[in-house]
């Protein structure tokens, strides 16, 4: 199997090198991610400016075919599986994202706006994210275990499987939910501070989010707040 990688985080995030370790257990793994965090950019393509593509020498993953690229991670998928590999890609695995994508905030992955992507160009599509505190324990205890499941399951034209891993420890995870639904809530309800004030009467501001809290039964988000893996089928626009 031949599988391509990217994310929206950059080429040296650490979710991503802990993909790719996992990866491998299935096949042929190359890597195109952006040479620089690339977060909300959604499905944004690069179409009047070229896009540079570098190979990472000494990637830290044995057997590894890594490259950065100037372009958004969409832009990475389709270079990546349309110049840079000899063959196409099997499999598109976008993440592992630091920060949820699920609820209304998919709408601005760029980590699902990627795997988006590898469903248009006829790809089996995974998306993966996971808390963004940094704790890692449920992620590395059920990754292999959640892609080996669905990589092999196929899903309707132009959709994606996105998966999210809880935050908590171990200790306090409850397993993995399957199908999953897209929850309508936002996860971070946002709002906008006056930082700075500029001249000729220009105001600075900036983003901040509250989560939340609430989310309806038997979606991404309500198993993300009970302590679950979620694990469902995410449809793009016009389908």
């Amino acid at each position: 199997m031949r599988i391509l990688l990217t994310n929206d985080d950059g080429i040296n995030a650490d979710g991503l090198e802990r993909l790719a370790r996992v990866a491998t257990s299935f096949g042929e793994v190359w890597i195109v991610a952006p040479a620089t965090e690339r977060s909300a950019a959604s499905h944004s393509i690069t179409l009047r400016h070229p896009i540079d593509v570098y190979p990472v020498k000494d990637y830290p993953v044995e057997g590894v075919k890594a490259f950065s690229c100037s372009g958004m991670p969409a832009d990475c998928v389709r270079v990546g599986s349309l110049s840079v590999m000899p063959e196409k890609p099997d499999v598109v695995m976008s993440g592992i994202n630091k920060g949820y994508n699920m609820a209304s905030d998919i709408q601005y992955s760029a980590t699902a706006g990627a795997a988006f992507e590898a469903a248009f160009q006829g790809y089996h599509p995974i998306a993966v994210s996971e808390g963004f505190k940094g704790n890692h324990e449920v992620t590395d205890k059920y990754l292999y275990e959640v892609i080996s499941k669905i990589i092999n399951v196929p899903v309707p034209e132009g959709h994606i499987h996105n998966v999210n891993f809880p935050e908590c420890p171990l200790s306090e995870c409850k397993g993995v939910l399957y199908d999953r639904t897209v929850s309508p809530y936002m996860f971070y309800k946002d709002h906008y501070d006056e930082i700075e004030k500029l001249e000729n009467g220009g105001v600075r501001y900036m983003v901040h989010g509250v989560e939340t809290g609430y989310a309806d039964e038997g979606s991404d988000f309500k198993a993300l707040l009970d302590g679950y893996v979620s694990v469902g089928i995410v449809n793009n626009i016009g389908y």
